[in-house]
């Protein structure tokens, strides 16, 4: 049963469970032979490395492929779990890895495109699907027969001569199969399919609502004279954007999934602030596309569902199989950390409120307000002026010689354009990897800009995952949503944008250098508080003077950043951190209250909820909202993240000592960074997280490093 099929195919619905009762999939399928000939998901793909030929796939194609999926998966499973000799680490572990080809090639590009390149046609069938392959998951992973033999030879492994990572791969299965309801009686099977049935479809629901809230909470300007602050090429976008959106005329300010919105740096009129703040944070709340009902229902189901796997709560059971182990862990570690970040983040309101008074505002800090005079506080406190560093980021030299020319510099590899292959967008660019001798390692996706249809945030996904079994070599998309500048103008991106390139880049690279035989294992198939190591460690590059004097250069002139203005900048870096990093804890807090929530407990109002949850752990403070709240919590609920968003503060802890650690090596160079490529970077799963951390660094990380990456040591 191959990882990118339980990654990429069900997603959230494997961490969640799915599905009641026997499914279709059991014993109907669609006609294979009336339908493959003509449909390109049925055949692997002749491009290189199996990349989709995104020139034949239409929409039409993705559900036969899918139910044929399902159906051919199903019945390869069935004859492992019946296979009448006795149950190997071959014809049972290596056979379910190899098992669910045409479900697993399928469900990638649908899934893939589902998130990065929807419409209505492709949202109605991800809500036909949720409880198919829901329903699918749950015959798979509730199966006795099945679970028996995997199950024996889990009790035997030591004794079967396998390699360490067989063996690996032989207790991930079995965890797995334990954790999503194997031990269950035939009664509590029935419980559970019941609540993964309901849960499908209602974070299939959350998704697709938020989708369209995104679209509905858009916020339309009357007045360019409203837009004061704004560039030009702002202006322009607002207008352009208007207008495609049937408001010809007037401007259209676009709502990211944050609860910041990044046009409020910049923005004068304040009333125009509080409304787009306002538009950010209070949807979801009520109206046709509410989110709160299904927030609470989806928390009280999955301490049901904990609790019939003989778990206190969702977050106990979510925290058994990662490095945290448990919730008081992580509730240890933010407590710890809570009274250098509120004073740290009380000081800089003192500041943000000392410069509303000094330059005539006669009012008190709202959250509105924090980013338009926090940006006047840095242009004072480090004479930096957000508008003079702009020409020096522009997105392709960002790219080029910031991204591909640090993985040259650390890890030796290059990445070449490959136009010739079809892309799912006109935006989109194709890319080839090679290594340092030459030899072709990955082909690589960027999809870096916005547009209607795209789910919000950043991400790395995978088309094609690596395995030595299969003889399959990486197919990875990394997917933003920066604002594209009108056409024929230059796209410039924030500071904040050019630090999630480097970032998504870092999981890009953990996939792309994956070096391990079984596909479960490969890649980003890590804990959820480990995966985010790798690409938090590759954001710190974005500030390394060498990095960033060979990519922030001068888009017209092609002179690099002025040393002076380079040093405020790299000197701003821990500006704002109070803010930042308290904004970031009281979304993780909110997510693990949620979900250390007991099954007996009522359906919660969702304000309510998260008001009391930010008292409970001292950080409602009220200009500094949680980055999420619930209703547009994308992580947390239709997402992989409940109970694990604080798994980035915890991955910043390896990140963060880690980075130090390779300065003491040299920095930016050849040696260091192979070493921790062939360690962390192309050892997948195959190795147990700390154990890999350790192969490394030599020792387990302390928090010092977090500490000063954020600026907060001064104030312990």
């Amino acid at each position: 049963m191959r990882k990118r099929f339980i990654a990429i195919a069900i997603g959230a619905t494997l961490t969640a469970g799915f599905m009641a009762g026997c499914s279709n999939t059991e014993s109907k399928a669609p006609n294979a032979m009336s339908v493959q000939v003509q449909n390109p998901l049925f055949q692997v793909s002749s491009l290189q490395y199996q990349a989709p030929d995104f020139s034949l796939i239409k929409n039409e194609h993705f559900t036969p492929a899918l139910e044929q999926g399902m159906a051919e998966h199903y019945q390869e499973i069935l004859a492992i779990a019946n296979n009448p000799a006795a149950a190997s680490f071959d014809n049972t572990i290596v056979a379910m890895e190899k098992s669910g080809a045409l479900l697993s090639r399928a469900s990638s590009v649908f899934y893939n495109l589902a998130g990065s390149n929807s419409n209505p046609e492709l949202r109605k069938i991800q809500g036909e699907m949720a409880p198919k392959m829901a329903a699918h998951s749950d015959n798979i992973n509730l199966n006795p027969a099945l679970f028996a033999r995997i199950e024996a030879i889990y009790n035997d492994r030591t004794n079967l001569g396998l390699t360490p990572e067989a063996v690996r791969l032989v207790e991930v299965y079995h965890q797995r199969f334990i954790m999503a309801g194997a031990k269950l009686t035939d009664e509590q099977k029935v419980k559970i399919r019941a609540l993964n049935e309901e849960q499908s479809t209602l974070t299939n629901e959350f998704s697709q609502r938020l989708l369209r809230l995104t679209k509905e909470i858009a916020v339309i300007v009357e007045s360019k004279n409203e837009l004061a602050g704004l560039t030009d090429s702002d202006i322009t976008s607002a207008a352009n954007d208007a207008k495609a959106a049937g408001h010809d005329g007037k401007y259209l300010i676009n709502i990211t999934n944050t609860t910041r919105q990044p046009v409020l740096a910049s923005l004068e009129n304040r009333e125009l602030r509080q409304r787009i703040w306002e538009a950010s944070a209070n949807r979801g709340l009520s109206g046709e596309n509410e989110t709160a009902s299904l927030v609470s229902r989806l928390a009280q189901l999955r301490a049901e569902r904990a609790a019939l796997l003989g778990y206190e709560n969702w977050a106990s059971y979510r925290l058994a199989p990662q490095m945290a182990k448990t919730p008081e862990a992580v509730y240890s570690m933010f407590g710890s950390m809570v009274p250098a970040v509120v004073a740290n983040t009380e000081k800089e309101a003192a500041d943000i409120q000392a410069m509303i008074d000094k330059t005539g505002g006669e009012f008190e800090l709202a959250p509105w307000d924090w980013e338009f005079y926090a940006e006047k506080v840095r242009q004072e406190k480090y004479a930096l002026d957000g508008n003079s560093i702009r020409p020096y980021f522009e997105f392709n030299r960002v790219l080029e010689d910031g991204v591909f020319y640090t993985l040259k510099e650390l890890y030796g590899v290059t990445l070449k354009p490959r136009p010739d292959l079809p892309v799912y967008h006109p935006d989109v660019k194709a890319y080839e990897m090679f290594d340092a001798d030459g030899s072709s390692m990955a082909i690589f996706y960027a999809d870096y800009f916005a547009r209607e249809g795209k789910r919000g945030g950043a991400w790395m996904s995978s088309f094609v995952g690596q395995s030595f079994l299969e003889g399959t070599k990486p197919v990875v998309v990394n997917v933003m949503n920066i604002k594209k500048a009108p056409e024929g103008e230059p796209t410039f991106v924030s500071y904040d944008e050019v630090t999630t390139m480097f970032h998504e880049m870092g999981h890009g690279t953990h996939g792309m250098f994956s070096k391990v035989t079984y596909p479960s294992l490969a890649g980003t198939s890590v804990s959820r508080d480990f995966v985010e190591f790798p690409s938090t460690f590759e954001e710190d590059w974005a500030a390394h003077p060498k990095v960033l004097a060979n990519y922030a250069k001068h888009y017209e002139t092609g002179k690099p950043i002025p040393d002076e203005l380079l040093q405020k900048l790299l000197k701003s870096g821990s500006f704002n951190q109070g803010f930042d990093t308290l904004e970031y804890m009281a979304a993780a807090l909110v997510d693990m209250e949620w979900h250390s929530l007991s099954p007996d407990a009522p359906l919660q109002d969702v304000a309510t909820f998260e008001a009391n949850a930010l008292k409970k752990h001292g950080l409602n403070i009220s200009a500094v909202p949680p980055r999420y709240k619930s209703t547009y919590f994308a992580h947390a609920f239709p997402g992989g993240y409940s109970a694990s968003y604080y798994a980035y503060m915890w991955s910043e802890i390896l990140a963060a000592d880690a980075f130090a650690y390779v300065q003491t090596q040299g920095g930016l160079n050849r040696e260091i960074g192979m070493k921790y490529r062939k360690t962390i970077r192309e050892v997948g799963n195959s190795i147990a997280p700390m154990e890999a951390y350790k192969n490394f660094r030599g020792q387990e990380p302390t928090t010092q490093g977090l500490l000063k990456r954020r600026g907060l040591d001064q104030t312990l």
